[in-house]
């Protein structure tokens, strides 16, 4: 007598319960993400201090290096070069006031760390050594050097203040850049 054997593997069945207790658990969790992105809100990028709401219709803090032709520091307390004509044309389009603070670029990237200033101006370039302290502007304009190297010129905004990054950027691409 020959005797045949077959395994029937049944999948265990889904019951209403667990359809419905998935569907409950789906809409918690979408519930859940929706509420969390609104608590976030508000535009984006973001700065973690609010330095672009404080410097529109306020003051702009800016510290400056000397560094012709980029910036130059009279002994009067007046600043002048191309940066500093496109920073106040920056502040000019957000209705606020400049307050210049002349130093060396370290004593500028120090207090921009500790939230003293809001932008650092002085000729700096993207392989500037303060990039771990600051964040750099994509380059705005090349400058050829008289060894004939190129240089991207950058400037500095605080770390985690991305609105104002984001701004300073878009006001120096639109504005055609230092050439």
């Amino acid at each position: 007598m020959q005797v045949r054997s077959h395994l029937v593997v049944r999948r265990p069945s889904r019951s209403p319960v667990s359809t419905t207790a998935r569907s409950v658990v789906a809409v918690v969790l979408t519930s859940a993400v929706t509420t969390l992105a609104a608590a976030c809100g508000g535009p984006i990028p973001k700065d973690t201090d609010g330095s672009l709401a404080r410097i529109t219709d306020g003051v702009l803090r800016v510290g400056v290096s000397e560094n012709p032709p980029w910036t130059e520091v009279y002994d009067d307390g007046r600043v002048a070069g191309r940066e500093v004509d496109l920073v106040t044309g920056f502040a000019e389009a957000h209705a606020a006031d400049v307050e210049w603070t002349p130093g060396a670029e370290s004593e500028l990237a120090m207090a921009m760390a500790r939230g003293d200033l809001d932008v650092v101006v002085g000729g700096l370039t993207s392989d500037s050594p303060w990039e771990k302290e600051v964040a750099l502007t994509r380059p705005y304009t090349e400058e050829i050097t008289p060894d004939g190297d190129t240089e991207k010129m950058v400037m500095a905004t605080p770390l985690g203040e991305n609105a104002l990054l984001v701004a300073l950027e878009t006001y120096l691409a639109e504005a055609g850049g230092a050439s």
